[in-house]
């Protein structure tokens, strides 16, 4: 590959690395579990911006079935994180040859 070519290359790449930050800011995911009794939104940083727990679910105090469906909505929100973020990838790195299957660590 002459050097041009891979100049030319890295730069496409810094520059959907860029596309990529500004869009990661933007992406909110949502997940609910237990039919809704508890719901989580979540930013593109997997940090959680809001938790919402239904009133019902502390009129059983089942301490146990409260913390399960936090670990399922959570779960559910960085999945959906992970999905948003995998396609945006592709879709940015699409028409790149070599790049489209690319697993950037620490990304997902």
């Amino acid at each position: 590959m002459e050097v041009k070519a891979l100049q030319q290359m890295m730069s496409q790449l810094w520059q959907m690395q860029q596309n990529l930050e500004q869009k990661r800011g933007e992406i909110h995911a949502e997940a609910t579990a237990g039919g809704g009794m508890v719901a989580v939104k979540m930013n593109g940083q997997k940090q959680l911006t809001e938790v919402k727990i239904e009133p019902d679910v502390f009129a059983g105090k089942d301490q146990e079935m409260l913390q399960d469906l936090i670990l399922a909505a959570v779960n559910e929100a960085s999945r959906r994180v992970d999905e948003e973020l995998a396609k945006q990838v592709k879709d940015m790195t699409g028409n790149l040859p070599g790049v489209a299957g690319l697993r950037i660590p620490g990304l997902f």
